[in-house]
């Protein structure tokens, strides 16, 4: 009997998180046609139960032994049924707050009604995308994925769609339990919190994909081609191909962000634009498809390589002089009509441009260095003052005169930074693959500074290391910074 303890535990666990989430439908239903606050404390209360239980049954599934056979299948079910049940559904519950709490909503609560919506499809397909290349897996018998990204998302999946739910079906006037005083507090969250919540998340999916991409992509191909080496490349360079598109993708929602005034969101994503041209290069490599077949002509220009030098141009050369622009063309303060700001874009724009043009074209490259300030680097660089001065702004702060003049010359220094080509910057992705946990505490740190008001300061400090960078690792061998791992061994 006392064997039997922890597979009923186990099973309460994994197989008790439908009825809950069901429940969770049906008071959601309830609360769209009655508006109860009651009935929507209740369906609170069973989705955070059925978070918990989300969060804790892999961890007493492996902790107490044993646990049933299916637990771990089950689990994989259950994961593929509640998300098909509860992010739709708040999707329908974005749209109907906006029609309870206000009969003529503002772009921006129409903005994130929509953008949730696409947050939703993504969420979905990722899991029947992941369904697919896990299955493969075990009839290829192919090593399981242990990725950080697959691990993360599921840790978060259901902690985001159980805060949605809470703030999408929110009621006033309810009783006064902790609980609904609790849920009353993040019913009211401010959209840019909940922006910052979903581009997160959203980030997270679309990693998520391109790790079972790059985990299985290879294997999985040499099944349905049949030994054609070029139709397998094709293919395969459909995947970098469709994050570099995701990359131009991430630069131009960042400028619609910033239209709407929201420049700390439009700087998040620009991270997501820097995060996609990482992951592209990376899964190119790994897919083998920079290395040219052995009876095809050696290319230095190709599609892919066009289309990331495309993307890039948009993300990081185009949308920052972009926002630049936006941000200081208002009439803030007298000064800004002493100074060039449509020019001083244009001249960031032209010469990252002409920067991209000359990493193509390089005969002799070196080795994991670039020559020159890398754009993603650069737009990110200009972007932090820019995301200091809009928040100075919003304060009222009497530093605005100063911040403007700041962010003015930071842009021409960047600009000029970028062609300087004999000074030479590690490619910071490799070392980062390279240095794994020293790269996961700058990113736990950043990320971290999201929900503080020093977002922008901490992302200028690291990028003003960077930018200093060759001082320190103008030594380094290229045959090591060209490692993707710690080893060549690893």
């Amino acid at each position: 009997m006392k064997l039997q303890i922890p597979k009923k535990v186990t099973a309460v666990l994994v197989y008790g998180r439908l009825p809950l989430v069901f429940g969770g439908l049906l008071c959601a239903i309830a609360v769209m046609w009655t508006q109860n606050a009651l009935v929507y404390t209740l369906g609170v209360f069973f989705l955070l139960i059925s978070m918990t239980f989300d969060l804790i049954d892999g961890w007493f599934a492996a902790r107490f032994q044993p646990h049933p056979k299916l637990a771990h299948l089950a689990d994989r079910i259950m994961d593929k049924v509640v998300y098909s049940i509860i992010f739709p559904l708040i999707a329908v519950g974005m749209f109907w707050r906006l029609h309870y709490t206000s009969a003529s909503p503002t772009p921006t609560e129409l903005l994130h009604a929509i953008f949730f919506l696409i947050l939703c499809v993504t969420v979905l397909i990722r899991d029947n995308f992941a369904s697919f290349m896990r299955t493969f897996a075990k009839v290829g018998e192919v090593e399981p994925e242990a990725s950080e990204f697959t691990r993360l998302r599921t840790i978060v999946a259901a902690p985001v769609g159980a805060l949605l739910y809470v703030y999408a079906f929110y009621v006033p006037g309810g009783p006064a339990w902790p609980l609904y005083e609790w849920a009353s507090r993040l019913g009211n969250l401010s959209l840019r919190g909940l922006f910052f919540i979903e581009i997160f998340f959203l980030v997270i999916n679309f990693g998520s994909i391109a790790a079972y991409c790059r985990k299985y992509g290879s294997a999985c191909l040499d099944e349905l081609c049949l030994g054609d080496e070029r139709l397998r490349r094709r293919i395969l360079a459909v995947f970098p191909n469709a994050l570099t598109v995701m990359n131009a993708m991430m630069g131009l929602l960042a400028v619609f962000f910033a239209y709407q005034g929201r420049v700390r969101e439009a700087y998040l994503l620009l991270f997501g634009a820097a995060f996609f041209d990482k992951l592209d290069g990376a899964m190119a490599r790994k897919l083998g498809l920079t290395e040219p077949l052995p009876d095809a002509p050696v290319r230095r220009i190709n599609m892919g390589s066009i289309m990331d030098d495309i993307s890039d141009a948009v993300s990081f050369c185009i949308v920052p002089a972009w926002i630049f622009y936006i941000v200081f063309s208002a009439p803030i303060d007298p000064i800004l009509n002493h100074l060039p700001i449509g020019p001083a874009a244009l001249l960031f724009a032209f010469l990252g441009v002409v920067r991209l043009i000359y990493f193509t074209l390089d005969r002799h490259p070196i080795p994991g260095f670039f020559k020159g300030l890398p754009t993603p680097a650069a737009a990110l660089f200009v972007m932090a003052p820019i995301n200091m001065f809009h928040q100075s702004a919003m304060e009222g702060s009497p530093w605005m005169r100063h911040w403007i003049i700041f962010c003015f010359v930071i842009m021409i220094v960047t600009a000029a930074l970028m062609n300087i080509y004999p000074v030479r910057y590690l490619h910071m992705g490799r070392w980062m693959n390279r240095h794994p946990w020293a790269a996961r505490i700058a990113c736990l740190i950043q990320f971290l500074s999201i929900f503080t008001p020093y977002f922008g300061h901490t992302a200028f400090f690291f990028l003003l290391l960077y930018l200093f960078s060759p001082l320190v690792t103008w030594r380094v061998d290229p045959e090591v910074a060209a490692r993707e791992t710690r080893s060549p061994a690893a």
